[in-house]
C-alpha cells in the first residue's frame, strides 16, 4: 500500500496509489490516515493529469529528528569516527517541502550537498519504547533528502542553520505502511548521474534502534519524522541541477535546485 498527499488546486486531500509506475491512479480517501480509519469517496483521479501535484505526504506536527553519520562510509568520507550512539540533530517542518519543489539554495551558503536518506514516518505517541516495541510505533516510511549547507556545518558549532533552512527536506513521493526496510537500495542522481548508491543494512544503528533511542530522548508525536542517515557520496547542488533520492519499494523523490 502506498499513501500519497496531493492537491488538484483546492485543499489536500488523501489517497491510496494504485497501479504500476506511469500508470498509477489515486484512490481519493476521507480523512487523514495517521489519525483515523479512512474509506475510499469513489473518486479515482490519474496520477498524470494535468492538475494533479503530490505534495510532502506529510508535515510533521511536532519535529523531524535527524541522524547524523549513521552510515560508515559516509563518516569516512568526512574524516570523522562513527559516533557511539545516534548523533541526533533537528530540522523545523518549514524545512518540508514535497515532490517538485524547487530546493532553494541559500544566499549565505556556497557549498549546498544532497543526501538521499530513509524517512520514518511515527504513527502512535511513543516514549520510551524498548527495540521490541520501536517498530510498532511506526506508521510507514517514505523518502527524504536532507539537504545541508556543508560549509556552514563545518564553520558552526551546531548544525541548525546547516540543515533546518527553508527547503531543506523534501519528502515523497508516498508513504508505504508495511514495509521490511532492513536492507533496501538508497540512490541519488543529480541530472541523471548516480553520486549515491548505498543500502539500508550499511546503517550503524537501525529503525528499531533508532525509534527506541529517541524515544527516550523526545517524546516522538504522530507525523513525526526519523531521517536515518546516508551513505557515502554526497555532493554538491547548483543552480539548475535536478537532484533524484530513491529508496527501493518506496520510490523516487524529484526537486529542482534553484538559487534567487
Amino acid at each position: 500500500m502506498r499513501i500519497a498527499r496531493f492537491t488538484t488546486g483546492s485543499d489536500p486531500r488523501f489517497a491510496l496509489v494504485e497501479g504500476a509506475p506511469g500508470e498509477e491512479e489515486l484512490v481519493v480517501v476521507t480523512g487523514d490516515p495517521l489519525f483515523m480509519t479512512v474509506q475510499p469517496t469513489g473518486e479515482r483521479v490519474p496520477l498524470a493529469r494535468a492538475d494533479v501535484r503530490l505534495l510532502a505526504p506529510v508535515i510533521p506536527r511536532s519535529k523531524i529528528v535527524g541522524v547524523g553519520r549513521n552510515y560508515a562510509d559516509h563518516a569516512a568520507e568526512h574524516g570523522v569516527e562513527v559516533p557511539a550512539a545516534p548523533l541526533l540533530f533537528l530540522k523545523p517542518n518549514t524545512a518540508v517541502i514535497g515532490p517538485d519543489d524547487p530546493v532553494v539554495l541559500p544566499v549565505w551558503s556556497e557549498r549546498v550537498e544532497h543526501e538521499a536518506e530513509l524517512a520514518v514516518v511515527i504513527g502512535k505517541v511513543t516514549r520510551n519504547v524498548t527495540r521490541d516495541e520501536a517498530l510498532g510505533r511506526v506508521f510507514g516510511y517514505t523518502v527524504a533528502n536532507d539537504v545541508t549547507a556543508r560549509d556552514v556545518q563545518r564553520s558552526d558549532a551546531q548544525w541548525t542553520r546547516a540543515k533546518g533552512f527553508d527547503t531543506s527536506c523534501p519528502l515523497g513521493p508516498w508513504i508505504v505502511p508495511g514495509l521490511d526496510v532492513d536492507d533496501l537500495a538508497v540512490r541519488a542522481r543529480v541530472n541523471g548521474e548516480l553520486r549515491q548508491d548505498g543500502r539500508t543494512s550499511q546503517m550503524v544503528f537501525d529503525v528499531a534502534d533508532l525509534v527506541s533511542y529517541i524515544s527516550e530522548v523526545f517524546t516522538l508525536l504522530p507525523g513525526d519524522v526519523i531521517l536515518t542517515g546516508t551513505p557515502a557520496g554526497v555532493g554538491p547542488l547548483v543552480d539548475r541541477d535536478v537532484v533524484e533520492a530513491e529508496i527501493e519499494d518506496i520510490g523516487v523523490l524529484r526537486n529542482p535546485v534553484l538559487r534567487r
